[in-house]
Order: C-alpha cells, then structure tokens, then sequence
C-alpha cells in the first residue's frame, strides 16, 4: 500500500510498475463514473500547453497533489476521465 489505510476513503495500491487506486462510497451512492485511466508522462505542464495548443479543453489545470505527483484531467468525447501525472521529485 501506498497511501491511505484500513479506514481510508481512498487507497492506492502498487502493482508491478502500476498503480491500482480504490475509492469508497456509501451503498447508497450510485456511481455515474467509472473510474479514471492514467497516462505517466515526463512533462505535466508541457503535456497540458500541448492540449490546450490543440484545442481539447481540460477539467483540471496542472497542480501538485497531497499523494505526491503533479497532474491535470480531462474528459474525452466518450466521457472516460483521463489524467497525464508525473510523480514529483522524491515521492513513491
């Protein structure tokens, strides 16, 4: 395990050179997302100038997260949420 704990909302795992990331919700949520592909790239912030240079509209603009990569989301033309993340500097 990577972060998160027994009683955690959210818990990333590592596998293999991957990551599997579990979220929980109450049973009474009904989910309208499925869930998230990440794509690991050597430049964030350069990956999303590209983007934006091309026109495709993010979710997210380029931030540093608590669990230690930087990141930004969009969501392509079929709904699928996809994230391009880098880890940051003496994380994982």
């Amino acid at each position: 395990m990577i972060s998160g704990a027994e009683d955690s909302s959210f818990t990333s795992f590592r596998a293999g050179s991957s990551y599997l990331n579990l979220i929980s919700q109450p049973k009474d949520k009904i989910w309208a997302w499925w869930g998230r592909t990440i794509f690991y790239v050597s430049d964030v912030d350069d990956f999303y100038k590209n983007a934006i240079a091309q026109g495709i509209k993010t979710d997210t603009t380029p931030r540093n997260a608590e669990w230690g990569e930087r990141y930004f989301h969009l969501t392509d033309l079929d709904g699928h949420e996809i994230s391009f993340s880098k880890p940051l500097k003496g994380s994982r």
